[in-house]
């Protein structure tokens, strides 16, 4: 009852790439030319009086879904992004509106993208060559080219620019959300604690009143939970789904009990056994406290970026 509410990880635009990230690869040759067409010699030009103005080409900007901090995001991985959405929902049997995809997917895309952002001010440089690795290691993974653009097709990616642009946003915002939970340590303060949960208020003041009169606690507590007797274990600060016990076992020195603490589940009273400054976090206490430093994270950027929604 007291283990963290997870949130799903698997990012919407994960489900067609972030799997594939991690892989590395070998090289592949980028190609570039340019051509041009000799005047025969008997066909030389004469000079006008006037020189003729040279016509610049402009590239027009390929449309974009959103802009994220004057970054813009293709049109085109936006859609690649919805048509990994809808396939999983299909999957799944999950019922959304249209309406509610597109704003997942932007979500997830603004995420991705704040991310990236940070990681180049940080120093984070990917390079086309890491990228073509990258890649290559996929169509070796996927059975060859033909196979890897099928792949591609089926995850909505027009052609293999819209792919490396995905990916190279997926490894950089990757590349920052690890040195976010780095920042997590392996030691923090805990307390070992237990508590006694029950459904009404009435049952909760009078294993009040018995503490009060030198009951056991623990005695008391597998009356409540034979399996446990309401075992905490070890756990810091943000872990608990109930802040209020969490908060009133911080308060507490080892061998004191809490007074009665509403919340969802019912009534409790909660012990703490033990403290310590500086304890070692179980995997899932880390990965926990991890999880909500990349969220605060995105929350204090997402709160100052300058984002323009322009899809559909």
């Amino acid at each position: 009852m007291f283990a963290p509410q997870w949130r799903n990880w698997k990012k919407v635009f994960g489900l067609g790439v972030i799997l594939l990230v991690v892989l590395a690869g070998c090289n592949t040759a980028t190609r570039s030319a340019v051509t041009g067409s000799p005047v025969p010699a008997e066909q030389t030009p004469q000079p006008s009086v006037e020189p003729s103005p040279t016509a610049t080409m402009t590239s027009t900007p390929e449309p974009a879904a959103l802009v994220v901090n004057g970054e813009r995001v293709p049109m085109r991985e936006f859609e690649a992004s919805l048509t990994q959405l809808e396939a999983a929902d299909r999957d799944l049997a999950i019922q959304r509106t249209a309406e509610e995809r597109i704003q997942l997917v932007a979500n997830d895309l603004i995420e991705q993208t704040l991310l990236a952002q940070a990681a180049r001010a940080n120093g984070f440089n990917l390079t086309d060559d890491q990228l073509d690795n990258r890649i290559q290691q996929l169509v070796e993974d996927a059975g060859g080219r033909q196979a890897f653009e099928d792949w591609m097709s089926q995850m909505g990616y027009a052609d293999e620019s819209v792919f490396r642009s995905a990916l190279r946003r997926a490894v950089e915002a990757a590349w920052q959300r690890d040195q976010l939970a780095a920042s997590v340590p392996s030691q923090v303060e805990q307390v070992k604690a237990r508590q006694i949960l029950v459904r009404l208020r009435s049952t909760a003041d009078s294993l009040y009143r018995q503490l009060q009169a030198g009951a056991d606690f623990a005695t008391l507590a597998f009356q409540y939970d034979p399996l446990t007797g309401g075992d905490l274990g070890w756990f810091p600060r943000g872990f608990l789904t109930v802040p209020a016990v969490e908060e009133a076992a911080f308060r507490l020195q080892p061998g004191e009990y809490s007074e009665v603490i509403e919340s969802g589940f019912g009534y409790h009273i909660v012990q703490v056994e033990q403290r310590d400054e500086s304890h070692p976090l179980s995997g899932e206490a880390r990965l926990t406290l991890q999880q909500k430093v990349i969220e605060e994270w995105i929350e204090t950027q997402r709160a100052a970026a300058q984002i323009e929604m322009l899809y559909p």
